[in-house]
């Protein structure tokens, strides 16, 4: 058993599911009687999620989700945690895992890249002539990436069709690298790239959360943190003497990868300790106004 009181699930599998919706209802009422919390997806091409709870009801949740056939091979990456890493419980229904919204949809049961172990990706990352794509959104890289990755610069999945068609179509014939958080959008971003006719594309299985606890690479090359979408915000990856700090205070551009939500407009940034005391959690002075506006009146 694990030596911390509770765990985080990170998990999914692109599997059809002709019953979504009535699924998505029946899994909400089910996370909710089992006390865990977290957000899942559930979509005709799958579920995706990640959640927490005790050691109990994550070792429940695992064997009642692989009791359903369809997700009797459902792979679970594990992190221990002190408490909940959610406030709530959602599960949604969605159209997509990934929003795509592409006439001809990727289905990765079909098409999707090479699926590389850590070691893999780490050698490959070392080699010449190697284009490597983040494929996740440009704050979850400003706070950590893979050393030489490129920056898309997308504030959503929807927009890397076109960003790819813009950005990359003369490098088809170069070996093409693929990451994201967990693997789940890399496996229709990597479909993408082959079905536009690149010809070398592979992406890194399990995500940066796998290659992190690589007892052998040990998150080499991964420069920064890796935001996560729950309470912790970011997750140190790199567990050798090569970790650096990447992202940037968004008032001083000092050095820093501290993420945290303007209480205003609710802009995420990432500030320095003397900046978030300075600025008092505001991410510019019209949020601090309205705020001494309003208490004034």
């Amino acid at each position: 058993m694990s030596n911390s009181p509770y765990r985080i699930l990170l998990f999914y599998k692109f599997v059809n599911i002709d019953d979504a919706e009535t699924l998505t209802a029946e899994h909400l009422k089910y996370c909710k009687d089992l006390g865990i919390k977290g957000r899942i997806l559930i979509a005709p091409e799958g579920i995706n999620g990640t959640l927490s709870g005790t050691w109990e009801q994550t070792e429940q949740y695992m064997n009642d989700l692989r009791a359903d056939a369809r997700f009797a091979d459902m792979v679970f990456k594990i992190d221990e945690s002190e408490g909940h890493a959610f406030k709530k419980m959602f599960v949604r229904h969605k159209k997509e895992l990934v929003t795509f919204r592409l006439e001809d949809d990727v289905n990765p049961n079909e098409l999707t890249g090479k699926h590389l172990s850590p070691k893999e990706f780490y050698e490959q990352l070392q080699q010449e002539d190697v284009i490597v794509i983040d494929g996740r959104n440009d704050y979850e890289y400003d706070i950590g990436h893979f050393r030489g990755a490129i920056r898309p610069g997308v504030e959503s999945s929807r927009e890397f069709p076109e960003w790819i068609r813009e950005n990359l179509s003369e490098y088809k014939d170069k070996k093409i690298l693929t990451y994201c958080t967990g693997g789940v959008r890399c496996e229709k971003l990597s479909g993408f790239l082959m079905k536009e006719g690149f010809n070398d594309v592979a992406q890194l299985d399990g995500g940066i959360v796998t290659y992190s606890k690589d007892p052998e690479v040990q998150g080499r090359l991964f420069d920064g943190k890796c935001y996560v979408f729950d309470e912790r915000i970011s997750v140190p990856i790199n567990h050798t003497d090569e970790d650096v700090i990447v992202g940037k205070c968004y008032h001083c551009e000092e050095p820093t990868d501290h993420y945290i939500n303007c209480p205003v407009c609710n802009l995420q940034h990432i500030v320095c300790d003397s900046c978030e005391d300075e600025h008092e959690h505001f991410c510019s002075d019209a949020c601090r106004e309205k705020v001494q506006t309003a208490a004034a009146l």
